[in-house]
């Protein structure tokens, strides 16, 4: 076949295809273009998912009438004129091909009016032509109706997902941009039905009710103020003992361009290691706010991927800004009381008395740091496996497993690499016989294993001997304590080589940990609790569990009848 150039027509359902790839495509563009002319308020429409129509209409300044029909010419825009400017770029929109690529792959119509002029322009397209324009009275801003999309590439239409698939992509998409801009107000309409609405108050934590529910969003960690170098952070993260299932409550946020970032998405989940049980991740709304010349937007037809000139730093500025605001402000979990009581600056409602998420403080911010534990006196055991103990805020539960495993974690981690570790070494060596697995697992982890503390030396065959200890489990049973951690690291999914050490550390305290069943004596327990104080997070154990939960003092009066 001779090499040809392909007909317009042709060439623009091509490049629709990266740009349009699906109805919240189509939402996400109009959106950014409603935000970059200065919209204060967006009303979103879908209908069937958004195969038969979506809408938008805003309040900005809206396109003079001399220029409808450019905007919709290819790689016409108003936001760059040279090549330099793709270094500078503040703007959500760039590329000039959006409102092209919709116009080739369905029947639009816009209507627009400008400030300055008396009547606005409708203009309506099929296929990329235009078939109409007239004078039209309109408020100020622009209203775009996008129908029937694929309508003329029915490959496409065919691998649309389902209506409530395609559904559920556009509310996650408003849902974003309105964390992004929360002094814009979003309404969202799917099928006649206000699905997702926002005050445009510019209060980040009131938009996540919205997203969230009342109950999650009141619990989210403001971010500390700071950054990295020219990097600053901000935004709200769920404290260790809220989480889901899957990393779609992750959003991430470069100059307030909502971006889908890998090393991002690490660096957070990074934050919460050893917080978090396995296979769980946090709720986070992060906004990376630096210079526009030092951030490549330019990476993808749909503008989802930025490029940072220092991704290190970016990294760090996540990683550490979301630790430390985990470390000081993530609260001890308490028993859930029969009702909802009122607790510091939450004023207590019930589910009839609400009437409207603004009745509660919900900027407020607890300001205490909870980095550290209260004092508290044991008063025993419960179960062979909790410590009872009492502190000036009501009673805590500790759990004496997950409490030795932080307190073990924390210090063989401190003691990682050190070149003067000091082991506990055996009266005598103890001779252990593995199983073939046993064998392959230690020969895997022989070198991390050494670098803890265990002296293992093989003895023919499957046996090794146990020559010391890491200091921390001295007082652990050696023989039990090695097979107990070889069958442990053989049953799990093989880590990525970074997470190996960490991942051996986790299984090595799990082995080594006070069991449940094990009686305690007082100074057993105060022993221990005093060691839980020193640590840096003292209220999860190394795989995310909590190691205590509270009973305060009102609740204690409230269940009694006090209050």
């Amino acid at each position: 076949m001779p090499i040809r150039v392909l007909p317009p027509e042709v060439a623009a359902k091509i490049a629709a295809g990266e740009v349009v790839e699906r109805p919240a495509s189509v939402v996400k563009e109009l959106v950014e273009n409603a935000l970059d002319a200065g919209a204060q308020s967006l009303h979103i429409e879908a209908a069937e998912g958004g195969r038969r129509l979506i809408r938008v209409l805003d309040d900005g300044c809206g396109v003079p009438s001399d220029e409808v029909e450019l905007a919709f010419s290819r790689y016409s825009t108003s936001k760059l004129s040279r090549a330099a400017d793709l270094e500078r770029i503040r703007t959500l929109g760039f590329r000039g091909e959006a409102l092209a690529s919709i116009a080739a792959v369905s029947q639009v119509t816009l209507i627009t009016r400008t400030p300055d002029e008396e009547l606005g322009t409708l203009i309506r397209l099929e296929g990329g032509e235009v078939v109409r324009r007239e004078g039209k009275g309109h408020p100020q801003g622009t209203a775009v109706t996008v129908e029937n999309l694929f309508y003329n590439t029915p490959a496409r239409r065919k691998f649309l997902r389902t209506a409530s698939t395609e559904r559920r992509h556009i509310s996650a998409l408003v849902t974003r941009y309105a964390m992004a801009y929360p002094e814009v107000r979003f309404t969202l309409i799917h099928d006649g039905r206000i699905t997702f609405q926002t005050s445009g108050r510019g209060d980040l934590r009131e938009v996540c009710i919205n997203a969230y529910g009342l109950d999650v969003a009141r619990e989210l960690l403001a971010l500390e103020e700071g950054g990295e170098g020219p990097i600053t952070v901000s935004g709200l993260i769920s404290p260790p003992s809220i989480h889901r299932a899957t990393r779609d409550h992750l959003s991430f946020f470069v100059n307030r361009r909502w971006v889908q970032s890998r090393m991002l998405a690490y660096a957070l989940e990074e934050a919460y290691h050893t917080l978090l049980p396995s296979g769980r991740h946090p709720i986070a709304v992060v906004e990376l706010t630096l210079a526009s010349t030092l951030l490549d937007v330019n990476v993808h037809p749909t503008k989802r991927e930025v490029h940072f000139r220092d991704s290190s730093a970016a990294f760090r500025a996540v990683q550490r800004r979301v630790r430390s605001t985990l470390m000081k402000k993530s609260p001890i979990p308490g028993v859930k009381p029969s009702q909802q009581v009122e607790s510091g600056r939450w004023k207590a409602v019930r589910g009839a008395d609400l009437g409207g998420a603004q009745q509660l403080p919900l900027t407020a911010e607890r300001s205490e740091d909870r980095r550290g534990l209260p004092p508290l006196r044991v008063i025993g055991q419960v179960g062979e496996a909790y410590i009872i103990a009492e502190g000036p805020e009501g009673v805590y539960l500790i759990d004496q497993h997950a409490a030795h495993e932080r307190v073990l974690y924390e210090q063989l981690r401190d003691q990682q690499g050190d070149s003067d570790l000091v082991k506990q070494g055996l009266l005598s060596a103890q001779a252990v016989e593995l199983t073939g697995e046993q064998k392959s697992t230690l020969e895997e982890y022989a070198e991390q294993l050494a670098g803890l503390g265990f002296e293992l030396e093989p003895f023919g065959g499957q046996t090794v001997l146990i020559r010391a200890l890491p200091v921390p489990l001295h007082d652990s049973n050696p023989a039990r304590l090695l097979i107990r951690v070889l069958d442990d690291l053989a049953t799990e999914l093989k880590p990525l080589s970074g997470e190996k050490e960490a991942r051996l550390i986790t299984t090595v305290c799990k082995g080594g940990a006070i069991k449940a069943g094990q009686t305690l004596s007082t100074e057993e327990m105060r022993e221990l609790i005093h060691q839980l104080e020193q640590t840096e997070m003292p209220r999860t154990c190394p795989h995310g569990r909590p190691t205590m939960i509270h009973l305060s003092q009102t609740q204690l009066e409230r269940e009694f009848g006090r209050r």
